[in-house]
């Protein structure tokens, strides 16, 4: 699959993309920026002319999230989901529903934090409800989007 840089993309099933990126941060800092809403909106979709103009989480099994971004011209981006697994430090599983869906169905991703003397390597994994639409995600420009989002959170964490 692709490499953008720091950041490797694969398709472990036919339904499934998984990104791996490994970041020079202790798990508990790196699970923050996943996790509180002031850290979420430093890094999250932030590209040169975008913002995150709402950033809520309630972070407990059955506990919703919800993101909204603006952008060039008034455009605004949402998204929201909820949380169905927490192990604090360690797991995040969580549904994904674009506010505007671009895909059919639904996705659930999960995200697992490992630490490794003082690295953290997030594995995030994302299910769709079929071949055809993750098959479509993948020629969207979500690679160099989750790329450019992880390239920010690297330079956060440096900043923490």
């Amino acid at each position: 699959m692709m490499n953008t840089g720091k950041t490797k993309v694969t398709t472990p099933s036919d339904r499934e993309i998984m990104i791996t990126r490994e970041f020079n941060a202790p798990r508990a800092l790196v699970y923050d920026a996943y996790t509180r809403p002031e850290l979420i909106r430093r890094w999250l979709g932030v590209q040169p002319g975008w913002s995150m103009a709402v950033c809520e989480v309630d972070l407990r099994v059955g506990g919703t999230y919800r993101y909204q971004w603006r952008g060039p011209d008034g455009m605004s981006m949402g998204m929201r989901g909820v949380y169905w697994e927490i192990v604090p430090r360690e797991k995040l599983v969580s549904s994904e529903k674009f506010d505007e869906a671009w895909y059919q169905g639904d996705a659930m991703g999960t995200v697992e934090f490992r630490e490794n003397a003082g690295r953290t390597t997030i594995t995030t994994t994302i299910r769709y409800d079929s071949q055809e639409i993750r098959d479509a995600v993948l020629k969207s420009p979500m690679e160099q989007g989750m790329a450019a989002a992880f390239n920010t959170l690297e330079e956060l964490l440096a900043s923490l």
